[in-house]
């Protein structure tokens, strides 16, 4: 007869201490147990012993206890390699600039304004540096040391004027506008902010205003994000995910963030790899997203596109290799829809770049800027979500203009 345990703890997380983690590493450091058979003997799941095993033999005792990842000493060392390397070239250009300055100093303070002189009464000829005109000794200086011409005879002659802080009388229509729109999409950077203002001109009938002037106008005002410095993967992605018409592949990825109150929300959706609308979506609470989501996902994706239940052509459905999109009844239904499946490589995210980008664009213009109480509400506003995106979001990649705007113009064209 098979033994049972029986779990009373109502199903919650156990918390370690430091000694009992330091405790059952200590077990399975002996040759002759196994690490398996030592998590089942302490009730700990196999890779979190993995995890304090190896936190154990890279830090020691202080990072199991902090239960932390630890950088290895190779990473230490090139990144202290890397920074001398850094101070020694900041250690060179404040250098050159102090050269530099010192240079521009004396040639202030000596007026280098050589002129020609006129030639001597009694016939002798002019020395070199009399024979030479102002303005080539000029030149002679300023490539010397590394400086434009007009530049140099600017702060020789002190004829250059200081700028002015931008000003221009005709902003005072336009900062109510740009102060608007920052308050109703604050994550968009003034770019954006750009193409909804004179989204919002045109329809008036006034004039559109340069992005120039509104990156001005916003920084005058103090209203332009931080800067973001974020280091790019270094694996390059030579592929081509983009079309050069619509409907002819689709790309489709999930997504997931938790409510306030601790309800986890998942869904998926399928966007235009040319348009990049959102055709079509589902979510889930609590739950994960299964095969018949996804499904009924690319029957509606099919209908919204061509009004009926097959493609009148072959479409491309990219997406990852999640078990809803590689079940086999999705791949047969997907070919019965007229859809190709499609999947990107293992450890690739960059094969579907335009789904991973529109999870980045959701979270960030959407998900986080907006109360999320509980799953009940938050279902209520994922449809409103998408259906701005594809009306109001200007998308870089379409000419700052939205889906909708990009496919009204494609059909106005046609």
């Amino acid at each position: 007869m098979s033994d049972y345990e029986i779990i009373t703890d109502g199903g919650r997380r156990r918390r370690w201490s430091s000694s009992e983690k330091l405790r059952i590493v200590e077990e399975t450091l002996d040759e002759t147990a196994s690490i398996s058979v030592v998590a089942r003997r302490n009730g700990v799941a196999p890779n979190l012993l993995y995890r304090w095993r190896r936190l154990m033999l890279e830090g020691g005792a202080v990072a199991v206890s902090g239960d932390d990842d630890v950088t290895s000493n190779r990473a230490v060392r090139q990144m202290e390699d890397r920074i001398r390397e850094l101070e020694r070239q900041l250690g060179r250009k404040t250098l050159e600039v102090e050269i530099l300055k010192e240079a521009l100093d004396k040639s202030r303070s000596k007026k280098l304004t050589w002129q020609v002189q006129s030639q001597p009464k009694d016939g002798s000829p002019l020395s070199g540096m009399q024979a030479c005109p102002a303005g080539q000794w000029m030149s002679i200086v300023a490539e010397t040391l590394g400086v434009s011409r007009s530049n140099l005879h600017a702060r020789v002659t002190g004829s250059a004027k200081p700028r002015r802080r931008y000003h221009k009388a005709q902003d005072a229509a336009v900062v109510p506008l740009i102060t608007a729109l920052v308050a109703a999409r604050p994550t968009y950077g003034y770019r954006r902010i750009t193409a909804i203002l004179n989204r919002q001109l045109r329809a008036t009938g006034a004039s559109p205003v340069n992005h120039k002037r509104v990156y001005r106008i916003m920084q005058a005002q103090n209203l332009l994000l931080a800067r973001r410095y974020t280091e790019r993967s270094d694996r390059a992605h030579n592929g081509k995910i983009v079309t050069m018409r619509s409907n002819l592949r689709w790309c489709s990825d999930g997504f997931e963030f938790t409510c306030w109150n601790g309800d986890i929300v998942r869904g998926a959706f399928i966007i235009d790899a040319h348009d990049r609308e959102i055709i079509a979506w589902c979510a889930v609470v609590n739950a994960g997203i299964s095969g018949s989501d996804v499904r009924d996902m690319m029957l509606a994706a099919v209908e919204a596109r061509f009004g009926g239940h097959r493609a009148p052509h072959q479409v491309e459905m990219l997406s990852d290799n999640g078990s809803p999109y590689i079940a086999k009844e999705t791949c047969i239904f997907a070919r019965q829809l007229g859809l190709k499946p499609c999947y990107t490589p293992v450890k690739s995210p960059q094969s579907n770049g335009i789904s991973e980008a529109f999870v980045n664009t959701l979270k960030r213009d959407y998900v986080n800027v907006t109360p999320l109480p509980d799953a009940v509400t938050v279902l209520g506003l994922i449809a409103g979500w998408f259906e701005d995106y594809n009306e109001n979001h200007p998308h870089s990649g379409l000419k700052m203009r939205s889906p909708r705007e990009f496919i009204a113009a494609q059909t106005a064209t046609a």
